[in-house]
């Protein structure tokens, strides 16, 4: 018999990556022994600044000099959670000439590897990974749905400690979220001396941004009912 493949909860580590390259506003450019800060990527995110190719496989030595390249980004959580950083984005290959920090143009550079580090550890990507897979459609606008949640609907976001299993104990100072992807929201509960992250996961994910709305307003229901029927689901 036939299995049905199981739901994905959470993106994969490509899936953040691309989200990440997608949502960046700054990282830091590493040529020719010098660091570059570049500040002014637009809503094309790294990408729109870096022009990721597959490496040389022609026959003898690539015309022109041969620049290594590092590109380092990081991922901070848009609301005030406790340890803000989620992850790091390191990027690395060649250039056919030392990076120009002024150059508005596109960069063509020869990918050689990806790493995304977090604190379930390290993980890498491919070039071909990263093209195959699509940006999250929550990506660019992840920031702006998590501040309005937190400046403007406060009250709602311990309703959702109702969906946390198994059901945390009376020791958490504090919940924010701290994320949101097309998978699902994760929610940061802060304790006295640490803190930890679970996953409130969407019944479907979310394939634009306008079906996001629904999503989080199904949790909050659901959350409400448990509240008003003290159910507990073990």
């Amino acid at each position: 018999m036939r299995r049905t493949p199981a739901r994905a909860s959470a993106p994969t580590a490509v899936e953040r990556v691309r989200s990440i390259l997608a949502a960046a506003h700054s990282m830091t450019v590493v040529s020719d022994g010098r660091h570059a800060e570049v500040r002014r990527l637009d809503a094309s995110g790294a990408m729109g600044h870096f022009h990721l190719h597959a490496p040389f496989e022609g026959t003898g030595a690539p015309a022109g000099a041969r620049v290594p390249v590092r590109l380092e980004l990081t991922d901070i959580a848009p609301t005030p959670v406790r340890d803000r950083l989620r992850a790091r984005v390191t990027l690395t290959g060649l250039l056919a000439e030392p990076y120009d920090p002024d150059s508005t143009g596109s960069t063509c550079m020869e990918f050689g590897q990806g790493v995304l580090e977090d604190g379930s550890g390290r993980s890498y990507v491919t070039l071909h990974e990263l093209e195959a897979t699509e940006v999250d459609p929550l990506a660019t606008s992840e920031a702006g749905m998590l501040t309005h949640l937190v400046d403007e609907h406060a009250e709602l976001v311990p309703l959702l400690l109702r969906l946390v299993r198994p059901l945390p104990d009376g020791g958490v100072l504090r919940a924010l979220p701290a994320g949101v992807d097309r998978y699902g929201l994760t929610l940061r509960l802060e304790y006295r001396r640490t803190h930890r992250d679970v996953r409130l996961p969407f019944k479907t994910p979310v394939r634009h941004i306008d079906h996001v709305g629904p999503q989080i307003h199904a949790l909050l229901s659901e959350a409400r009912r448990l509240s008003h029927t003290g159910r507990l689901l073990t």
